[in-house]
């Protein structure tokens, strides 16, 4: 894939960045469709305005690309009114919608369209869930359903379709991990609620591994969960945080003041306290490798710590 045009919608955020960073190496032209007023500054990089919402003179940016990639979505870590949660469900289907449509004005199609999607659209579930098992409830799973749903939805025909599941992304620069570290550090790491909830995690290098896997293979497509083979519960994820941090044993957190809390300071409990307990199974049988399977081995190296 050295050399290729990737477009990267939404791509100025956590998940964009460190793609770039991936893609650098490797010689790609890349473009990043973006919302954003406040731009990266970065030469080898293009930046395109857009609304994800609907075509426009941007669509001359994806014409005769290789791939598109398309993060774009609300933050999805916000207070659960009914005007966000319209947003959240919103700004993911109309960027689809605008990508697909797009696209059919191209002379030149993309060979491939990356959508990304979430792992909670298998509701919150202790069950092991892999790509055949049918779609769950709840707010996570409604909000991903409707992105799905447009994305299969949308005339491609001509290009490669890929939906990834993504877990939650542990990264150094951004996603929920730093703020856990920081938390843990300060003598704050115990479990959210029971702690008994699953958590589906990637390693941020493997998920740019996947994402370049996609790209240059064209076995690739349909639906994959871009998770790590070895889900764990909140209280484990905790307790490997703790110890590789070097803290003690830290009270739990009550769900009730949790969900109080986030009430009063506009995050979403939610994300602590439901779960999904995935595996990767289209991706191992793909002959696909983790090179952070385990989560001691990525947080050690993601945090920096012998």
């Amino acid at each position: 894939m050295n050399g290729q045009h990737i477009v990267l919608a939404g791509g100025s955020g956590f998940l964009g960045r460190s793609l770039i960073n991936a893609l650098r190496g490797r010689g790609c032209r890349i473009t990043v469709l973006t919302r954003s007023k406040s731009r990266m500054a970065d030469r080898d990089v293009r930046f395109v305005p857009w609304d994800g919402r609907s075509a426009g003179p941007w669509t001359d940016a994806i014409d005769g690309a290789d791939a598109i990639i398309n993060f774009t979505g609300q933050n999805v870590n916000c207070r659960l009114t009914q005007p966000n949660l319209r947003e959240l469900a919103a700004s993911r289907r109309d960027a689809v919608i605008a990508l697909a449509a797009a696209v059919n004005l191209c002379r030149k199609r993309p060979g491939v369209f990356v959508q990304c999607s979430a792992v909670g659209v298998y509701g919150d579930t202790a069950s092991c869930c892999d790509e055949q098992t049918p779609e769950g409830d709840g707010i996570g799973a409604q909000i991903a359903k409707t992105c799905e749903a447009a994305f299969r939805g949308s005339d491609l025909k001509g290009t490669r379709n890929v939906l990834l599941r993504l877990g939650v992304v542990l990264g150094r620069d951004g996603g929920a991990l730093p703020l856990l570290a920081r938390l843990t550090r300060c003598f704050m790491g115990g479990a959210a609620g029971s702690g008994q909830q699953y958590l589906s995690w990637i390693h941020a290098q493997d998920l740019n591994r996947i994402l370049v896997h996609t790209l240059g293979h064209t076995n690739i497509e349909g639906t994959f969960n871009a998770v790590s083979p070895l889900p764990v519960t909140n209280a484990e994820f905790m307790r490997t945080l703790r110890g590789i941090l070097s803290r003690p044993w830290c009270p739990p957190v009550p769900g009730v003041l949790l969900r109080a809390a986030s009430f009063a300071l506009g995050f979403n409990s939610e994300l602590l306290l439901t779960g999904q307990r995935c595996v990767p199974r289209r991706f191992q049988e793909a002959g696909f490798h983790f090179e952070f399977s385990d989560l001691p081995c990525a947080l050690r190296d993601l945090l920096g710590e012998a």
